[in-house]
């Protein structure tokens, strides 16, 4: 499995975001992403998930070029491939953690493990055991971080994408957030992050900065 950026942009009317980006990401790799504030950090992850079309470039998916993909065929990739822990939660507030982790199961048909249990495990994990029947509303900011994280690994993803995952967080929860992440990426996977914290750009395979409007190593 790999990910790769070639020559990636991104664009507004005039206005540049991104322009002539490119990396590849391979299996055990943790690539970080690190620039100011609202300087495109965001959008690169954004499109790298296939959340957001890109410009210019492409994103190949180990081999598979996602600009020739349907906009199925790309939902049933982002699905079973990416898991995300974005810069707010989204839980859903009618339903208690381990449902809000277990959400993304249910759009994916037939599964090789049971949804409730996994999620359940997955917040015991993270230190969230006494915790699975709460509601958002009844959640710390570092615990509704680490449900969201569970969230992410729910579907068993091979590329997770985090931004700016300990932001707001205490040293304790940063830590807990922190080993889950890099644990995925020492279990095989690939993990791709934005970040300003120095402690997770100093565990990074590999530190891409910005110049100009490119993130380059």
């Amino acid at each position: 499995m790999y990910i790769e950026a070639i020559d990636l942009g991104k664009s507004y009317d005039d206005a540049i975001i991104l322009e002539h980006t490119s990396f590849r990401a391979d299996e055990g790799e943790a690539v970080a992403f690190t620039s100011p504030s609202g300087s495109g950090k965001s959008t690169l992850l954004s499109m790298l998930g296939l959340l957001l079309d890109p410009s210019s470039g492409t994103i190949v998916v180990d081999g598979q070029d996602t600009d020739t993909l349907s906009d199925d065929a790309r939902s049933e990739l982002r699905l079973r491939t990416f898991g995300f822990v974005l810069q707010h939660t989204q839980l859903i507030g009618s339903l208690r953690a381990w449902e809000n982790v277990a959400t993304p199961a249910r759009f994916a048909g037939k599964l090789d493990f049971d949804p409730e249990e996994r999620a359940k495990q997955l917040l015991c994990e993270l230190g969230l055991e006494d915790r699975l029947n709460h509601y958002p509303f009844q959640l710390s900011i570092g615990q509704k971080r680490r449900v969201a994280l569970a969230r992410a690994l729910i579907m068993k993803p091979q590329i997770l994408i985090a931004d700016e995952p300990t932001n707001d967080l205490d040293s304790s929860n940063a830590a807990s957030v922190t080993e889950a992440l890099f644990g995925h990426a020492e279990r095989g996977g690939i993990l791709l992050y934005a970040t300003h914290d120095q402690q997770l750009l100093e565990r990074a395979t590999r530190v891409m900065r910005l110049e100009g409007k490119a993130f380059v190593k």
